[in-house]
């Protein structure tokens, strides 16, 4: 979740770019660096570490430009030191870039095979790179950007920095967010309203596969086919910069689209995508390799979590796993084996429930490992291993992108006990680490469903009663699906595992509810298809979440099809994910509920 920023202005920018960086802080990072032009050529300072060693830098040489881009960095690709850092820069360009380049090493081989060197660990140089091919290929800075995007895969924002272009700047956007500002004589760029606040009150947010020529004059907007577009310009609020809901109405909305950018950022935390390994961020206490049995516990959407991560545990790693809910586990006083391994899961930290089965796994003896979101948290201090999720502040009391970070870590853990055990190949492991890193950018595919997620939503607001179906994985999207639903719809719901059907709910079944049904094609397709048979023969309305192939042969009439990217179905749960929190939120929304603090619940429950 690094930090993009870019000033078009009429006087030395330097100082601001840092000022507005120093506003993304929040968002972690471990180097920073801002561009400008001096008389036309591009001048560069970064550093490793803090902003104070970047400003360090400028003190002893200072940048006088009037136009430049800034960017704090969270590593991903390479080591977090000065050569890694953004801007990445050519002869010809210099650019900042939040996010993953799927296709790094392809182009990377391509354009060394035309004789490019590249001085950098990163999938960033690749993006500069590029571009800079074509522009000596002849074409201009605009046209350049215009054939690169589509050759981009993955999500990501990007902003462009060009020798001689005094008056230009460049912004593109996929799967990560982006917004521009405007002001007396000058134009701005940046990740979001938040590093703009010093400068602007008026801001443009870019949709999906928007990209933008910026002057000191304003910016033209263009959308994924390079058609000219207009997009909404908004007056902020100055007070509304210290908790910035961006374009979307609630910060439920705001952080589903965060989705593909926070996952990006956790992913590069635990994974070398340029060795397709995953790489723990710190030596374990325990030996994956030597343990009988795995135990997790946690509460509410996170314990829905641990569910499917008993199913990577299980399958890649061939670890058992035993999974409780918190509030039962820490009065069962269930036998933990000495020196095995508890693994607690919570957004913040201090559920009590789950603390007071943290300490209850300690003093059996065992080691602790917890996937937090807050790293400062009582969970954290009190476990011997933290994994933290780097979702950022979520401010919706539903969880949706500190539940996609969890999947994320979950799966990098499954990964490497995989391969501690020596149940995993070498070969398969890349397969998954290419599979994890499709996943931001199939997020944001996904995100393009929600026009027709929402008028979907029309017709499930209707209804007095939903059911949720899955199998595998499936089963406990489909218990986290219900619980979207009917925490902040209040739209009772309940979640099956497919095959449970015929044990009871069936009965509930007529044409008055609808009856979502989480199916990818995966090993268990067929099955979960004969379950929706029996859905549509008691007229129940069938909502499919599946892929297109799922959706070709199953046969049936359906009210909604919600067709998802083709993928490894290991990673379908944090792909599927999206739509099923877009059904909750546009529900509700339509019924006009409290999204963001639906009734009754909190979002840390430190009490019993």
């Amino acid at each position: 979740m690094c930090g993009i920023v870019g000033i078009v202005g009429r006087e030395g920018v330097a100082g601001h770019l840092v000022e507005a960086l120093r506003r993304l802080e929040y968002r972690g990072y471990d180097s920073a660096g801002v561009a400008t032009l001096e008389h036309g050529r591009l001048e560069r300072r970064r550093a490793e570490g803090k902003l104070v060693n970047l400003e360090a830098k400028l003190a002893q040489a200072p940048l006088a430009g009037a136009i430049g881009i800034g960017h704090t960095r969270w590593a991903t690709h390479g080591r977090p030191n000065e050569t890694n850092a953004h801007p990445h820069a050519t002869k010809r360009l210099a650019v900042v870039h939040n996010g993953i380049i799927e296709n790094f090493r392809e182009l990377k081989a391509e354009l060394e095979a035309a004789g490019v060197r590249f001085e950098s660990q990163t999938d960033t140089e690749v993006v500069a790179q590029l571009v800079s091919h074509l522009m000596d290929g002849g074409l201009g800075p605009v046209e350049a950007v215009a054939a690169a995007l589509p050759r981009l895969h993955g999500a990501f924002a990007l902003g462009f920095l060009f020798a001689g272009g005094e008056d230009l700047l460049i912004g593109a956007r996929h799967g990560a967010p982006l917004a521009i500002g405007f002001g007396e004589g000058a134009t701005y760029l940046g990740s979001d309203a938040l590093a703009l606040a010093p400068f602007t009150s008026e801001l443009t947010y870019l949709e999906e596969g928007d990209w933008a020529i910026l002057s000191r004059a304003g910016a033209e907007i263009r959308d994924a086919d390079g058609r000219a577009v207009e997009r909404p310009r908004q007056t902020i609020a100055t007070q509304a910069y210290r908790i910035d809901k961006g374009n979307h109405r609630h910060f439920m909305g705001k952080e589903i689209h965060e989705q593909p950018e926070v996952v990006g950022r956790t992913l590069s935390h635990y994974v070398d995508l340029a060795e397709g390994r995953v790489v723990l961020p710190e030596a374990l206490p325990f030996d994956f390799g030597k343990l009988n049995r795995l135990y997790i516990t946690a509460c509410g959407t996170a314990y829905y979590a641990g569910l499917v991560a008993r199913y990577w545990f299980e399958q890649i790693a061939r670890l058992p796993v035993e999974i409780d809910v918190a509030s039962e586990a820490r009065y069962r006083e269930a036998p933990l084996e000495r020196d095995g391994l508890t693994l607690v899961i919570s957004q913040s930290g201090e559920t009590a429930d789950t603390l007071a089965s943290l300490r209850y796994a300690k003093s059996q003896g065992q080691h602790t490992l917890c996937v937090v979101n807050v790293p400062t948290s009582t969970i954290a201090r009190e476990s011997s291993v933290v994994m933290p999720t780097l979702a950022g502040p979520e401010i919706g009391v539903a969880s949706t992108k500190a539940f996609a970070c969890q999947l994320t870590v979950l799966l990098c853990l499954a990964i490497a006990a995989g391969r501690a055990r020596g149940t995993l190949t070498a070969e398969r492991e890349r397969a998954l680490i290419d599979a994890l890193i499709t996943v931001p950018g199939l997020m944001a595919e996904a995100l393009k469903q929600e026009g027709e997620i929402e008028g979907l939503a029309r017709e499930v607001a209707r209804a007095r009663d939903v059911l949720y179906l899955g199998r595998g994985t499936s089963y406990p999207m489909a218990l986290e699906g219900a619980l979207k639903l009917k925490e902040i719809s209040y739209i009772h719901a309940e979640g099956y595992a497919a095959g449970e059907l015929k044990h009871g709910p069936i009965a509930l079944i007529d044409e008055s509810v609808p009856v979502i049904v989480i199916a990818p094609h995966d090993g268990v397709f067929e099955k979960t298809v004969s379950n929706m048979q029996e859905v549509a023969a008691r007229g129940g309305r069938i909502i499919l979440i599946g892929d297109a192939k799922g959706a070709a042969e199953h046969g049936l009439d359906t009210l909604a099809t919600l067709t998802m990217p083709d993928l490894d179905a290991t990673v379908a749960p944090l792909v599927y994910a999206l739509p099923i929190q877009l059904i909750a939120y546009h529900t509700a929304v339509f019924m006009g509920k409290d999204v963001d603090q639906p009734r009754n619940l909190a979002k840390s429950v430190t009490v019993e």
